[in-house]
């Protein structure tokens, strides 16, 4: 009887440092488990040997798959280009840079041999500073309350999705993609496994904190429309206030007669009604970009180069370059240097 397939969804971006200890992470976590597993590697455009270690695993290791971006498109197009390659009856998101602990990979499968559609892993804070634990409660709270979908602090894309929740995934086609709430919002019956966070190792980490406000704002508004609905409200407040004031000025005419008018106030009025002007036509703008962008239909990602059996994907003959590492003996294969 044929074992089901698992796959591992491997999205890297200038990780060369960490692509082969990853691997035998994975492959050590997995040997006595009743099941298959592939280690499909997405390269989202790096400009260091990552490409060229996925590739030498690639030769050595029949479970290996890759695909291969023409440049950085970013880890949401490139999850959502390994959902659409991978072949498993259920998918395991992990990121490339050792913080996700393979440890955890029997307690995910646990989960989804229970029924379980969404196997979380959801890390603590230990570790961080108090700054970013500061943005990141924050984030949670303002996303909670504002959006139409339900996140948990902690909670990232590591975790097992089965084939019922990829494809539920795949259904969204949206190009602005933020898979936290998407995950959230196809629902189906989920369970969380717990672990202690883990510092980054080797490498640098891609996210600048410019990167993360971005990030943070395209979440909070690919849910909801509560920040249109706000720009109502103090529109209306305002034009009470202004009522209000008319009313107040016109009564004070009446009794005292014309004054001169006062500076201040004037300023104050068209700075205040400018603002809110702005800060209405600025959220409104963030609105009006995202249907531009959704209109023009542009591809989530384009792929260079391939493994898999994707027709329009070019397959080129892998030749691995001479590394300080070698799997052959392991693979039994003779090895093979350029």
């Amino acid at each position: 009887m044929e074992m089901p397939l698992i796959t591992f969804l491997l999205p890297a971006y200038n990780e060369g440092e960490n692509i082969h200890e990853l691997y035998e992470q994975l492959v050590s976590e997995t040997k006595d488990l009743y099941y298959s597993f592939e280690y499909l590697f997405i390269d989202d455009g790096s400009t260091d040997d990552t490409l060229d270690k996925i590739k030498y695993l690639a030769f050595y290791s029949d479970d290996v798959r890759y695909v291969s971006f023409s440049r950085n498109f970013g880890k949401e197009a490139a999850m959502y280009a390994g959902l659409k390659h991978a072949k498993g009856e259920a998918v395991i998101i992990m990121d490339t840079d050792l913080q996700h602990p393979s440890h955890l990979i029997p307690s995910l499968i646990k989960g989804y041999e229970a029924g379980y559609h969404q196997v979380i892993a959801k890390r603590n804070r230990k570790g961080e500073s108090r700054c970013s634990q500061f943005f990141t409660r924050s984030f949670y709270q303002i996303m909670n309350k504002w959006s139409d979908v339900a996140l948990q602090n902690g909670e990232g894309d590591f975790r097992l999705l089965s084939r019922k929740a990829v494809n539920a995934l795949l259904s969204l086609s949206e190009g602005n993609r933020f898979s936290k709430g998407l995950y959230s919002w196809i629902g189906l019956s989920q369970t969380t496994v717990t672990y202690e966070n883990v510092l980054r190792e080797n490498g640098k980490s891609k996210w600048k904190f410019s990167s993360l406000l971005s990030y943070a704002l395209d979440g909070m508004l690919s849910f909801n429309t509560k920040p249109l609905r706000l720009c109502c409200y103090l529109g209306l407040i305002t034009i009470l206030m202004s009522f209000i004031y008319i009313f107040i000025t016109f009564l004070s005419i009446i009794r005292n007669g014309v004054e001169v008018p006062g500076y201040f106030t004037t300023i104050s009025a068209v700075l205040f009604l400018g603002g809110v002007q702005l800060f209405c036509l600025g959220i409104i703008g963030e609105y009006i970009g995202r249907i531009y962008n959704e209109t023009k239909k542009r591809p989530h990602y384009i792929l260079e180069e391939s493994n898999t059996t994707d027709p329009n994907v070019e397959v080129r003959e892998i030749i691995p370059p001479h590394r300080s590492w070698d799997l052959s003996e392991k693979q039994g294969k003779e090895k093979v240097t350029s």
